[in-house]
């Protein structure tokens, strides 16, 4: 039998912070005591969190990519983005994974496979400090995305997909200026291709998005992947993704869609850069205003591993109705229950010893250890 005691720690429950100390035997919590006591690592009354669970994060791409046209050693890539992730207090990390033809990486599907298989030998292996499972990311509107779903969705560490429409005038772009402004410049396409770029992504939108939308959603609920909508604008939306049995709402773009997705029992997840940047990088609504109306439920760090947590210990001076434990939670237990990962996400008997120790230096959050299932990975 393993034991390990953490002791003199300000310890983040569920619905406070008390003092106190918690003891973990062979990987799970087996006792939380207040106050002074317990003999054991002394936290020096820092905190003392779940593990941060992270549902949506790029991160591994961009380690795969760093450069446009360079591909890094896959192994490599996963390795360098697991210690990002671990050093930032993430536990479990999905590690997102585009699906459908992508006219920003051509042969997206082969750099998906070995993207997958390198995170089937981590984890295979042993190499890796965090628990990484597959978000799959599905792109509607395009024609090989349900082919593309149907090979990866029955992978054992696929627990998560979201059903995604960039089609340009609609959700994340409900104004051409910012596709344009995005796209022109990332693509250096002319006046005229970026005018032909946008009516092929229109036609493709109309060709394919309903019918990908329902084959990919009636294959991943016979099989109980968790789902996510993306992007949801409108109420019309979110009455789709009630239907479709979605149970995350990710990135809304209009306080109308998160009220209603919130009041309807979905799971809203906003980016935690845009808690901390004080806004949405393209200009949609901000993570703090929903937080304050009392309809934010889950954060990301989507495209910064390290924001997840500051984002956290922000939000209690951003909006007074969120007390530190609130803002954990954001982190930790509700993306678990909204991803069905039950043995994980607070600090509670029973649950994996999956824990993060934080100093605060100034207003400024600093991960000073990182331990899953009371083994520590950083």
């Amino acid at each position: 039998m393993t034991e390990t005691v953490f002791s003199n720690a300000k310890l983040v429950l569920p619905n406070e912070v008390v003092l106190g100390s918690v003891r973990a035997e062979n990987g799970a919590i087996t006792a939380i005591n207040t106050g002074p006591g317990d003999v054991g690592e002394d936290m020096a009354g820092d905190y003392l969190i779940p593990g941060l669970i992270e549902l949506h994060t790029d991160q591994f791409e961009n380690h795969y990519r760093p450069r446009p046209g360079v591909f890094w050693n896959t192994l490599g890539a996963l390795q360098a983005h697991d210690v990002q992730i671990a050093g930032s207090g993430i536990t479990t990390v999905f590690d997102a994974v585009r699906i459908g033809a992508d006219p920003e990486m051509p042969g997206m599907a082969e750099h998906v496979q070995v993207m997958v298989d390198a995170i089937a030998t981590g984890v295979g292996d042993g190499r890796l400090r965090a628990d990484h499972l597959i978000h799959l990311r599905c792109e509607l509107p395009t024609p090989d995305v349900v082919d593309d779903f149907e090979r990866f969705c029955g992978l054992p560490l696929v627990k998560l997909a979201s059903v995604m429409d960039h089609t340009p005038g609609q959700r994340q772009y409900q104004t051409l200026g910012g596709y344009v402004q995005y796209y022109k410049s990332k693509l250096n396409l002319s006046d005229a291709e970026m005018e032909q770029f946008i009516a092929d992504r229109q036609a493709e939108g109309e060709r394919y998005s309903a019918s990908n939308r329902a084959a990919i959603l009636k294959r991943g609920h016979e099989i109980g992947i968790a789902f996510a909508s993306h992007d949801d604008a409108t109420e019309e939306h979110v009455e789709e993704s009630l239907r479709d049995g979605v149970d995350i709402a990710e990135f809304p773009t209009t306080l109308v869609a998160a009220e209603a997705s919130h009041k309807a029992g979905l799971a809203v997840l906003m980016g935690a850069p845009n808690v901390v940047r004080g806004g949405s990088h393209s200009g949609n609504i901000a993570a703090a205003d929903l937080a304050r109306e009392g309809c934010l439920d889950v954060l990301s760090s989507d495209y910064v591993p390290g924001a997840l947590l500051l984002a956290a210990f922000m939000l209690p001076g951003i909006a007074e109705n969120i007390q530190l434990s609130d803002a954990i939670r954001m982190v930790s237990s509700r993306p678990a229950k909204a991803a069905h990962l039950s043995d994980r996400g607070e600090i509670a008997v029973g649950k994996r010893a999956d824990l993060v120790r934080v100093r605060m230096h100034g207003d400024m959050p600093v991960v000073k250890g990182v331990w899953r299932q009371g083994q520590r990975v950083s």
